[in-house]
């Protein structure tokens, strides 16, 4: 750009904070003000832009009374009155302007958001197809576009059109950050790395490229890497916030808490404090056994976001470290009053309650994580084992059938319900799931002394060893 250019941009600048002040003393103390169209479409789009619906809609009406054959005033209507929810009367408005204006880029974009808004996909890709022609900015058509596919659950389709927005404006910051979004629900990991790298081939001081190829590392938990990326993002923009969070989950991921804490830590110079970066830190200082620093973190997160049950329940699991087991009960029952539905909740509930010698609420709570398809095979050695425990023989079996019939292939629920059955006296039984085990996994089988000690005095189940061992 010329320096005339940009004493044209200030010139543009000045006339129009001018043209925005005479307004609104006109709307103050009630004088006439002359404004031409092109003025009053540029002090509307400024309240719009900024939210202020208000003053919006005061532009808006000046503007329809001295200009109601304005498209773009009527266009400008039509998101302000979407901006309020009157999506009908908004499309009417658009529909009238179609009747004169078929040929206006505007007039279909603002269509295709209002569907868009109202959850009608296929009519928001409609109009936004038909401004592609209408418009020299074709890459902001794809980029709605895009974002309307991903709002439809078509990722493959949006990165075919954010891919078109790339192409047209490599400087499209909107098109990047979807695009990394979109290789993402699309499992194209690999794809993602290579794209952004060849693209910073071109533009290699675009610190969003150098952020959404740390994204793509991260996902192959190629961590190293993605530290070095979100390093050259921060190198470029050092109050780039998020390029510091992710560096910090990285370094988290590799359990470098220490330096993990500290680039948390950084994000503050940059933004207000968020809940989330108070509850990672947390999370690194549980893992640095820094129980009492983890809990005034787990607070501050909680006191930002008192909805963020992973925090609550956070909060519990320290003080269970810290052998504070009433008081961590409270909080984990907290979270799950915020989410009734999440396994690992009532696991962590089972175990305290068991701890306590609860052993009714502790084998309630274990049933609930099961009736909540919990993924993985150890709450029924964990339930079995409570039963087990409190002499319960039988329901510890039947515990232990239901987790083989669920998970048929591991054979640490054979060894163990080898042994409760020895318990019922079912030696013979035993014996033979004992045997199945071994046949499944013999490498593993030195657990069950670690459960009973007792077997390794008992004869029968010596001679099986042996026998395998031979």
């Amino acid at each position: 750009m010329s320096a005339l250019d940009n004493d044209a941009d200030g010139l543009n600048d000045k006339e129009f904070e001018e043209n925005l002040k005479l307004f609104e003393n006109m709307l103050t103390n009630g004088q006439n003000h002359f404004f031409d169209a092109d003025d009053i479409e540029e002090i509307i789009d400024y309240y719009l832009q900024w939210l202020n619906y208000d003053m919006a809609k005061k532009a808006i009406d000046f503007g329809l009374e001295r200009y109601p054959f304005s498209t773009i005033i009527k266009i400008r209507n039509a998101q302000y009155l979407s901006s309020q929810h009157n999506t009908h009367e908004a499309l009417q408005v658009l529909n009238e302007v179609e009747q004169i204006d078929q040929g206006n880029f505007e007039l279909y974009m603002a269509r295709g958001y209002i569907y868009s808004q109202i959850g009608l996909g296929e009519q928001a890709i409609e109009n936004f197809k038909n401004a592609i022609p209408l418009t020299d900015h074709k890459d902001e058509v794809f980029v709605a576009l895009g974002v309307e596919f991903l709002n439809e659950e078509k990722p493959e389709d949006a990165l075919y059109y954010l891919k078109k927005a790339i192409k047209l404006n490599p400087k499209n910051e909107v098109a990047l950050n979807e695009l990394s979004l979109c290789f993402d629900l699309t499992g194209k990991s690999f794809e993602a790395i290579s794209f952004f790298e060849e693209y910073l081939d071109n533009h290699p001081y675009s610190y969003y490229a150098w952020f959404n190829l740390g994204l793509g590392y991260g996902r192959l938990s190629l961590f190293e890497k993605a530290i070095e990326s979100y390093d050259f993002a921060i190198a470029i923009n050092e109050q780039f916030s998020s390029a510091y969070f992710n560096k910090a989950n990285s370094l988290a991921q590799l359990e470098k808490y220490e330096e993990a804490i500290e680039v948390y830590k950084e994000t503050f110079k940059y933004e207000k404090h968020e809940s989330t970066t108070y509850f990672y830190i947390a999370e690194c200082l549980e893992n640095l056994n820094r129980f009492e620093e983890s809990l005034v973190n787990y607070n501050k997160c909680v006191k930002l976001d008192p909805a963020n049950a992973d925090a609550w329940l956070g909060i519990g699991v320290v003080l269970d470290a810290l052998n504070r087991l009433t008081e961590s009960v409270h909080y984990i029952k907290k979270a799950i009053e915020i989410n009734t539905s999440e396994p690992d909740y009532w696991y962590v509930f089972a175990e305290i309650q068991e701890k306590l010698g609860f052993i009714e609420e502790a084998a309630m709570a274990y049933q609930r994580v099961i009736e909540l398809d919990y993924l993985d095979y150890d709450v029924w050695l964990d339930y079995s084992k409570l039963l087990h425990h409190g002499g319960y023989i039988q329901n510890s079996i039947d515990t232990l059938n239901d987790g083989i019939t669920k998970f048929p292939d591991v054979p640490e629920l054979y060894y163990r319900l080898a042994i409760v059955l020895l318990d019922k006296n079912l030696r013979k039984e035993s014996l033979a799931v004992f045997e199945k085990a071994m046949e499944m996994d013999y490498s593993i089988h030195d657990d069950i002394f670690e459960y009973a000690p007792v077997l390794k005095n008992d004869i029968d189940i010596l001679n099986l060893i042996s026998t395998f061992n031979k």
